[in-house]
């Protein structure tokens, strides 16, 4: 049954207030999240930390993100998204005005351990824009899901203080522009219009029964890998790029913008395909075009000593740097619209509990995105090779498309054929 014209003319007027102030808090609290991702390269050369513990400074943030998850989209249900938002937000402000005096590893792991705040925000947001959000569900995701690109400001302002002041200044203009939109907030909501019990109604059926009937399940699971690996991503690119190229920490920030602010907006437009086009078929195509930049991507540089007839042929093979940002954005893209797709199929199926089960995503999301970092580290300083971690997402992710494409083989053929 199609929605009235003034049905569309109020849910369009709920979105206008109700996007943008979860959206701008998102994008400051994925900044907060992966603050480390850049300011931890000076934690790590400051503390003299080896890739295992700057591994786990990482990935601190995405593990207290997945235990957060769940509780937060059920407060969120139970006594109002705005609520939670306002908390997380909170929380994540006293975390910055900690990090102003911490000066060890473990009170630094004490701080990023509280920016896992920033994933009960995603879940509580989550849930207040799907409550208010009856039509172009994937459209509406995606572009809260863009908020992502608040990550992207490390990229800028950890260099840009460090370089002018201190790295630290970076947690002071956190903390200021947390206080503008708790201050928003406050002020532009209300807490009875957006307070508890907003959206659908809850079904009541146990959460197991809801995981054995349907998808849903699988593609949780699929949602995390894509997920967790782009926020790993985004957390180790700045290091080794710099590392990888010779330069200087705000030049590989700044190449590894490229990565993110793409694979970000691009879940906008695989939200808005997944509406046009079903999710199935933009999910394959975008998991292929990840294989194919992971492929490339993955190989180190290296020589080749080639015995010829008049003597050795030496062959130095190296990605040059501009098709390294190439391949970077192809595969930000893919994995952005490879997320935009699977959460709106997901929350599409599950309604009701959309609570529930965007905090099932973040679980899934910020447990990979955990154990990833802690991953990378490790090859890193065993294996010695840089390009190894590209290698193992390749072959996590072409596991993922290998059991999607038997889980919807019907739906991919009929597609393609």
């Amino acid at each position: 049954m199609h929605a009235l014209p003034e049905q569309d003319d109020e849910e369009l007027a709920s979105l206008a207030v109700v996007l943008p102030l979860a959206l701008a808090g998102f994008v400051v609290a994925a900044g907060c999240w992966t603050l480390f991702a850049v300011a931890g390269v000076h934690v790590k050369a400051q503390l003299a930390l080896s890739s295992v513990q700057f591994g786990v400074l990482l990935a601190a943030p995405m593990a207290v993100s997945a235990l957060l998850a769940i509780p937060a989209g059920l407060c969120a249900r139970r006594f109002g998204a705005r609520a939670v938002m306002l908390f997380c937000l909170t929380g994540l402000a006293l975390c910055m005005a900690l990090l102003l005096v911490a000066n060890s590893y473990p009170a630094h792991l004490i701080v990023a351990a509280g920016l896992g705040l920033a994933g009960g925000f995603y879940s509580a947001g989550l849930h207040y824009v799907t409550s208010h959000c009856r039509q172009r569900l994937g459209l509406v995701l995606g572009i809260f899901g863009a908020g992502v690109t608040g990550a992207a400001f490390n990229y800028y302002l950890v260099p840009l203080f460090h370089e002018a002041y201190s790295w630290q200044g970076v947690p002071l203009a956190y903390l200021t522009v947390l206080l503008l939109v708790i201050a928003l907030v406050l002020l532009l909501t209300d807490a009875r219009q957006y307070g508890a019990g907003e959206g659908a109604r809850s079904t009541g059926r146990p959460v197991s029964e809801l995981l054995r009937n349907g998808r849903s399940l699988p593609l949780c699971l699929y949602f995390g890998v894509v997920a967790g690996s782009f926020f790993a991503l985004a957390l180790w690119l700045p290091d080794f790029l710099s590392a990888q190229f010779g330069l200087q920490l705000g030049a590989g920030a700044r190449m590894a913008q490229w990565f993110v602010i793409p694979g970000a907006l691009a879940q906008i437009a695989g939200g808005a395909l997944s509406d046009r086009l079903g999710s199935t078929p933009v999910t394959a195509l975008a998991l292929i075009a990840s294989l194919v930049a992971l492929f490339v991507l993955s190989y180190p540089p290296m020589t080749l000593h080639i015995r010829g007839v008049e003597g050795d042929i030496v062959v130095n093979f190296a990605l040059p740097v501009i098709l390294e940002r190439g391949l970077v954005i192809l595969l930000g893209v893919a994995l952005g619209c490879a997320m935009g797709s699977l959460q709106r199929e997901v929350i599409l199926a599950n309604r009701a509990e959309a609570s529930l089960f965007a905090g099932l995503l973040l679980v899934s999301a910020c447990s990979v995105a955990f154990l990833l970092p802690v991953a990378f580290g490790a090859i890193n300083q065993w294996l010695g090779i840089r390009t190894a971690v590209f290698m193992l997402l390749f072959g996590l992710l072409g596991l993922c498309l290998l059991m999607f494409a038997v889980g919807t083989r019907h739906r991919v053929y009929q597609y393609l054929s």
